[in-house]
């Protein structure tokens, strides 16, 4: 379950990279791809796998920290931010610049429990 765990974290990290990759081009040329929205939500679905992996974990990998749970946790508030508050902006620009400002935080902090739990499970 713990092999399943990893790679569907590495899902997540790719799945949050292209979207802060995507969402960042644009920003810059305000072009966006039809998928794009997709995208976003697919990576938030398979961010809420991952949580539901994670806490069928909690009762037997004694082995990771706290620090992995709440920082992966913590990915929730960028999300929500992305798919509550930035999608419903009326002026495209505002919705932009919110959704990138989101992706990129929402990636970094997924990158963050990834290196921890890499650091902590092996």
């Amino acid at each position: 379950m713990t092999n399943v765990h990893l790679i569907v974290g590495t899902l997540v990290l790719v799945g949050y990279l292209a979207a802060a990759i995507l969402s960042i081009r644009t920003l810059v040329t305000g072009a966006a791809f039809s998928w794009q929205k997709m995208l976003s939500y697919g990576a938030a679905t398979v961010l809420l796998l991952q949580y539901m992996l994670g806490f069928s974990l909690l009762s037997s990998d004694k082995d990771i920290t706290a620090t992995h749970f709440l920082i992966a946790l913590a990915a929730i508030i960028p999300v929500g931010f992305e798919h509550g508050y930035a999608n419903t902006r009326e002026s495209a620009a505002q919705r932009r610049l919110f959704i990138a400002i989101a992706n990129i935080v929402t990636f970094a902090i997924v990158l963050a429990a990834f290196i921890i739990g890499e650091a902590n499970g092996s």
